[in-house]
């Protein structure tokens, strides 16, 4: 069995549910602390392509650095915030077989696990 890897921030309640849930289910996620190993512009756009969203949607805009950010924003330039400032990415994002999903509610990601 493959492993989901999962982007982590273990101050977030979500994200520690979502970790949880993987484990539960039998996995061994690869866990990356993004804040302290922030994607780049690319990954980020493989993600929102894996999560079949826009990068606005990978964005928690109520985080102070959000909130000059807006749908009339470039998508580039959305990239470009996040990995610059990879507290506004929303959380977590769980990764399995080409697949992605926002853990929000952590259910989210059993949708790919399959």
């Amino acid at each position: 069995m493959s492993n989901p890897v999962i982007w982590h921030n273990p101050r977030c309640s979500k994200s520690r549910e979502t970790l949880k849930l993987l484990e539960n289910k039998g996995y061994t996620p690869e866990v990356r602390l993004y804040l302290q190993n922030p994607p780049d512009a690319e990954e980020l756009e493989r993600a929102a392509a894996e999560l079949g969203v826009g990068p606005l949607a990978m964005i928690r805009r109520k985080e102070e650095p959000a909130k000059a950010l807006s749908d009339d924003t470039p998508q580039d330039m959305l990239f470009a915030a996040m990995a610059a400032d990879p507290i506004i990415i929303e959380r977590p994002i769980v990764f399995f077989n080409g697949k992605a999903a926002i853990g929000r509610p952590p259910e989210n990601v059993l949708s790919i696990l399959t």
